[in-house]
């Protein structure tokens, strides 16, 4: 099977944060096509665990697509930061906990067919709270500890929407209660 060759791009619009191109695809057949290209920086996701078998989670509103939905901390990785340092950095800011000992769970690319997005999980079995109101509250409407045993209830009911958090959580449930 041959692969598709991206033969060049031009940038259709950039920021910080994104880059959209189009690229000039030739296809296995030796057709061409235009095909949209969505550059971002990696991500980092954490959350914690504890003795309890509860995760820690921030309820959230994502007004992209008018829903609300339990998530796990995250954001972009600076440049030549380290994923697990990011990860923990964005817990603490987004929960007000500080995470122990970070441990990649797993590592996803969200939307490969037409994204660079790579997302790499980490999780930690202890945190020690340093903030009552965390530093980046007004990123959720509220954090709270959530039995792991509740996680397939709420990703079939669909209270978790975000890729990466369903991945990570499932994959955490299975990990701790089998």
């Amino acid at each position: 099977m041959s692969e598709w060759k991206n033969l060049g791009e031009r940038t259709v619009y950039e920021n910080r944060w994104v880059n959209v191109a189009m690229a000039d695809v030739e296809l296995p057949d030796g057709r061409h096509l235009d095909h949209t290209v969505i550059r971002l920086r990696p991500v980092a996701v954490a959350t914690v665990v504890n003795e309890a078998n509860e995760v820690l989670l921030l309820w959230r509103h994502r007004f992209i697509t008018g829903a609300w939905g339990w998530e796990l901390p995250s954001g972009g990785t600076g440049t030549g930061e380290d994923p697990a340092a990011a990860a923990a950095r964005e817990l603490e800011e987004e929960t007000g906990w500080r995470p122990g000992p970070m441990r990649l769970l797993l590592a996803v690319d969200p939307m490969p067919g037409i994204s660079t997005s790579h997302h790499r999980v980490y999780w930690s079995d202890r945190a020690e709270r340093v903030r009552e109101i965390p530093q980046d509250d007004f990123e959720s409407a509220r954090r709270e500890w959530v039995p792991l045993e509740d996680v397939p209830g709420l990703v079939a009911r669909g209270e978790v929407r975000s890729a990466n958090a369903v991945a990570a959580l499932l994959m955490l449930h299975h990990l701790r209660l089998g």
